[in-house]
């Protein structure tokens, strides 16, 4: 881009010396400085001042010259205006190093990506408030391996600080320091409990109600496991009906149902294994067949191309009919085969999908030698089922749930904490709490019985979560914005840099 130059002068009388204080008026020298400047009409505008370089009067002072500056718009040794300063550290951060760069290039302000890092990082540490209500979780500085705290102030929904780790030391020196908070929102990690309860014990712990009933989501998925046997309720029993038996069926080798793609994967198999026997390396055979390293070496531990199979292409994919198909398979044995009118008749109970997938199966019910009938609903179908509001459900899910439900005692006292503990939450009732893990531990369900005993160990912080309007929620937020600063930056975001993005942007 075309410069433009403007020139000005200092007019100045005096000075004070950064090194002393004292204010000098004796001229040493004068001599030119350029400063870049905000671009004007899409041209680079480059500032040219006649400074002048003071000599200190004190003879004590460190720094026999100085030169002068002007306010707000030079500093020692810049070499932008402090404008075209600000800017450039807005951009930075706003999209970091990379992104900063091309952005300023097309406004007009050229500056390499790790220029516009070393700006963010030079700011001034941001001041820390203290809040009345704070919310603490972690995020993952490397998934897996470290972690930090990040703080929210929960009533302005602004960051506050962040912590280079998880520890309750760390948490308990951080409250410490700030007496006057007075609630503490977190999800039940018992370093986030120690860490409140001792830097902080003048403060109200509440615990999350999302990770509250993520939690019973849990376990009544595993309560619903149990009892799997009983889902099979569902499935009409075709073992009693006097049926010929159907021819037995050719076995085959092969976990596939396509045969083009079981021939492509042992073609890729023996091609890989004639090139390793040949003497090729694993990466030579990469870059022939142009396959990625872990396909290689996948296709190379296989002693034979049936043994890369882990399931992928059995029968256990899900589908919009599955819900359906013991209807489907009763109107099959009442004589109805029409499959545009079996259509019409399950769309009127909630089936969403289109008329090919109920053809498509009553194809295979003809076609197939054996017998094709419904798969009894999986343990996550049933939770789902279980954990929905009543009114949410379609009728057949509605029908096929209570038939689980009077077949299985105990999955039906699941159902009944399950929903007694969503209205708990919903209506902020946690006053019922202490009844309701009574309840719970009357009945055989172990996986609650677990999960109870973790509540009891955290009553106080549940009882204030199922009370109190406070939560967590602003912090799941929060803790998405750091993974996209965190990546943004490419493998260079240290905790100093985070931090600042995260607190001043």
């Amino acid at each position: 881009m075309e410069k433009v130059r403007l020139d000005a002068e200092c007019t100045t009388t005096g000075a004070v010396c950064p090194g002393c204080g004292v204010c000098s008026t004796r001229v040493h020298s004068s001599y030119p400085r350029f400063l870049s400047d905000v671009p004007s009409a899409g041209r680079s505008v480059v500032l040219q001042l006649r400074v002048r370089r003071f000599r200190c009067g004190n003879t004590k002072c460190p720094r026999q010259t100085f030169v002068e500056q002007i306010s707000a718009l030079t500093r020692r040794h810049g070499q932008r205006t402090e404008r075209l300063r600000s800017i450039l550290t807005a951009v930075g951060l706003a999209l970091a190093g990379r992104a900063g760069a091309r952005l300023a290039a097309v406004l007009g302000m050229s500056i390499s990506r790790s220029t516009v890092l070393r700006l963010v990082e030079a700011l001034p540490e941001p001041e820390v408030p203290t809040p009345r209500v704070v919310g603490v979780d972690e995020y993952a500085t490397r998934k897996g391996r470290r972690y930090g705290t990040v703080l929210v102030d929960v009533e302005t929904r602004r960051p506050i600080d962040l912590l280079p780790d998880r520890e309750a030391s760390s948490l308990a020196a951080w409250l410490a320091q700030r007496p006057g908070i007075e609630v503490v929102c977190r999800d039940r990690a018992p370093f986030f409990a120690e860490g409140a309860t001792a830097g902080a014990p003048q403060a109200t712990q509440v615990a999350d109600r999302w990770h509250l009933w993520h939690n019973l989501e849990e376990a009544a998925e595993r309560a619903v496991a149990r009892h799997r046997q009983c889902l099979r309720v569902l499935v009409p029993d075709r073992e009693a009906k006097a049926e010929p038996p159907a021819p037995p069926e050719e076995k085959t080798d092969s976990p596939w149902r396509s045969e083009r793609f079981a021939n492509r994967i042992r073609a890729r198999h023996a091609t890989v294994h004639e090139l390793l026997e040949s003497g090729h390396s694993r990466r030579s055979i990469g870059r022939q067949l142009q396959m990625t390293h872990r396909t290689v070496k996948s296709l190379a531990d296989a002693a034979k191309p049936e043994d890369l199979s882990r399931g992928q292409w059995q029968h256990n994919r899900t589908s919009v009919l599955d819900e359906y198909k013991p209807y489907l398979d009763q109107r099959w044995d009442e004589g109805c085969t029409n499959a545009w009118k079996l259509w019409e008749e399950i769309v009127p109970l909630g089936f969403r999908g289109s008329y090919g997938h109920v053809s498509a199966y009553l194809r295979q019910k003809r076609t197939s030698p054996r017998p094709v009938t419904a798969q009894p609903p999986t343990p996550r179908v049933v939770t789902k089922w279980i954990l929905s509001r009543p009114e949410t459900l379609t009728e057949i899910e509605q029908l096929r749930l209570k038939t689980v439900l009077a077949n299985c005692p105990e999955l039906d006292a699941l159902t009944g904490h399950v929903r007694s503990f969503a209205h708990m939450l919903t209506e902020r009732q946690g006053e019922r709490l202490p009844q309701w893990l009574d309840a719970v531990r009357q009945d055989d369900l172990p996986s609650l019985h677990t999960l109870a005993a973790g509540i009891d160990r955290d009553r106080n912080a549940v009882i204030a979560g199922l009370t109190l309007p406070w939560n967590s929620g602003v912090l799941e937020g929060h803790v998405n914005r750091i993974k996209m600063l965190k990546r943004q930056m490419f493998g260079r975001a240290g905790f100093d840099l985070l931090r600042k993005r995260v607190l001043l942007a």
